[in-house]
């Protein structure tokens, strides 16, 4: 009972979350109302004039046939106004529904962007993308059936009591005492088709969430023969959707013939009483006529309605989740005073960490009383086994995930005080994931400094080695590449990050394995260029391979999210701790 009740309090609130995104929207929302409204109206005045004529058929031989053109007239008109309005009035519905649309997915996708980290994280992208494309394109459907057929069945039923009111008071008690039926089938489907529609689109989400994984790791699920594993993964998931499919299809295909023999029980209670009253003489057979039209007009909104709520259901289901995303919460605003910096000279890079706590799940502790002085233009890096926490130290600095507790402060200014678009310009980053837009090799290099020269964009190719294999592309600097690089080998990609962060020559930097990718040759010309680059700018290096590090200012050894040692590489060593196991290691057979 109490599931029952949680399921109709969430179907009202989408639904009043639904005619909020409609409120804008309310002129368009009118004018279709209206043109319902009279669509209905000659919709149902044309059984009356067909009515009149066929009164004018007095019998063989008696045709009063001047009297029927000028009915058949008026029905022509009548034909060629609803015509018209209906046509408006579906212009007017499609452009609600996609505006709508298009307001949802536009805050769907700003909600995106400003999500914290650890939502990203713990969501398959594939998940998120099923929610923002195919959940929207059901709710869409779902809208645009709902403003095209709910507005002119509800009408069409009122409008067709009236009428029949108008004709005859006993054929429309005896049509009203059936509709409880329709409404009782209605209510029936209603309630059985939201929560299996609801299932269905989660477990779509979750079934594209897969798809997208494997085909974006294919060669890892290949190299470690994981096809198998796959497909049953796969084929679990699919189960599960037909299972959940079959049953929303279910519920709504019986919508179909329940309402149907409805309409059959109404029309033949109007054909009955009304043959009976048409034989004692006290209805013409032109009314008889016009009733048992209104009886097939009457019934028939009642089969799309009810296949209305099926969809409406559906839509519902699938708003939901994307409600869900959007009133999900978003990272830490920032305050209302935060410092705005620009440019190079906006940052000595002193950087200050003090007791600094931070776990991603309160269960699982990592980083606790983590404290850190770093000078402007010391090379600071830090190593430790996976999982020490030294990639979260990267993304507290940068910002991308807040301390739980203590500070991290750059030139004696807490970062949270200053925008996260200014901290961000104060670093340069190369991590070893790459990542590549699409457009031409020089848009890539020139992300970070939009207005750069031809001459700058070439000298910062030439500084990380990437020039002559820029040379050697179709077209050079211009080549188009595709989302992630296309065709570009992996250190060739990691390549053009370096070149992206020498370009900007940012006043602090952060290396994550900035050359993991790339061949040792090449990497000992990109280290000369490195130390180049790093000469005065505060600079965190985190490396799996210590021989990269050996010129570091302060190296960081870092375990279970502790500094247990610190120092330079020769006084590590000579202190025989962990790092010089962790470096003996590399060379150990």
């Amino acid at each position: 009972m109490a599931k029952g009740k949680e399921k109709i309090s969430s179907q009202k609130e989408t639904f009043v979350k639904v005619l909020r995104y409609l409120k804008p929207y309310w002129f368009y929302l009118g004018v279709s109302l209206v043109l319902a409204a009279v669509s209905v109206a000659l919709t149902l005045y044309v059984p009356k004039l067909t009515g009149r004529a066929i009164d004018h058929i007095i019998a063989q031989g008696r045709v009063d046939f001047p009297a029927i053109a000028a009915v058949l007239k008026q029905i022509a008109i009548a034909i060629a106004f609803t015509g018209l309005a209906q046509w408006i009035m579906n212009i007017c519905n499609n452009k609600m529904t996609y505006h709508i649309v298009r307001d949802i997915r536009n805050e769907a996708f700003r909600k995106i962007e400003i999500l914290p980290l650890k939502y990203i994280d713990s969501h398959s992208y594939g998940e998120i993308v099923s929610r923002v494309i195919a959940d929207v394109d059901q709710f869409a459907d779902g809208l645009l059936m709902g403003f095209t057929q709910l507005f002119t069945g509800v009408m069409t039923i009122v409008g067709t009591i009236l009428f029949m009111l108008a004709t005859n008071v006993g054929i429309t008690f005896v049509v009203v005492l059936i509709t409880p039926l329709s409404l009782f089938v209605a209510a029936f489907i209603a309630k059985r088709t939201f929560t299996m529609f609801r299932l269905q689109s989660e477990t779509r989400g979750e079934q594209t969430a897969l798809i997208d994984e494997m085909i974006g790791n294919q060669s890892t699920v290949q190299a470690f023969s994981h096809e198998e594993k796959a497909m049953e993964q796969f084929d679990e998931i699919n189960s599960r959707l037909e299972t959940c499919s079959l049953k929303a299809i279910f519920y709504s295909s019986i919508t179909n013939p329940a309402t149907r023999f409805v309409n059959n029980v109404v029309y033949t209670g109007v054909g009955l009483t009304g043959a009976l009253l048409a034989v004692g003489g006290r209805l013409s057979v032109g009314d008889l006529s016009c009733l048992l039209s209104y009886a097939n007009q009457y019934t028939k909104p009642f089969n799309e309605i009810s296949g209305v709520v099926t969809e409406l259901q559906n839509a519902l289901a699938c708003a939901g989740r994307i409600f869900d995303l959007i009133e999900e919460q978003p990272q830490v605003p920032e305050k209302a005073d935060a410092a705005v910096l620009q440019g190079s000279n906006a940052f000595r890079g002193d950087v200050d960490i003090s007791h600094v706590y931070f776990s991603y799940t309160p269960q699982q502790k990592l980083i606790e009383d983590f404290n850190l002085t770093v000078k402007p233009g010391q090379r600071v890096a830090i190593v430790g086994p996976t999982g020490c926490g030294k990639t979260t130290m990267i993304n507290l600095l940068m910002r991308f995930y807040d301390v739980d507790s203590g500070a991290i402060r750059i030139d004696g200014t807490d970062i949270r005080d200053m925008t996260r678009s200014s901290l961000r310009t104060g670093f340069g980053m190369v991590l070893q994931d790459t990542w590549l837009k699409a457009g031409t090799i020089r848009d890539n290099i020139a992300m970070g400094k939009p207005d750069a020269a031809e001459e700058e964009i070439v000298a910062a190719a030439k500084a990380s080695h990437a020039h002559s294999f820029i040379k050697r592309l179709s077209e050079g600097y211009d080549t188009v590449i595709s989302e992630d690089g296309g065709s570009l080998s992996q250190g060739q990609k990691q390549l053009l990050c370096i070149t992206r962060v020498m370009l900007c020559l940012p006043p602090m930097l952060i290396l994550d394995e900035a050359t993991s990718s790339i061949d040792t040759r090449t990497e000992m010309k990109i280290q000369e260029a490195f130390a180049r680059l790093m000469e005065g700018r505060t600079s965190f290096i985190v490396a799996h391979r210590l021989s990269t590090i050996r010129e570091a200012d302060v190296i960081l050894v870092m375990k279970e999210g502790k500094v247990i040692e610190q120092g330079r590489h020769e006084e590590l060593l000579r202190a025989e701790g962990f790092y010089a196991q962790l470096y003996n290691s590399q060379f150990a057979v």
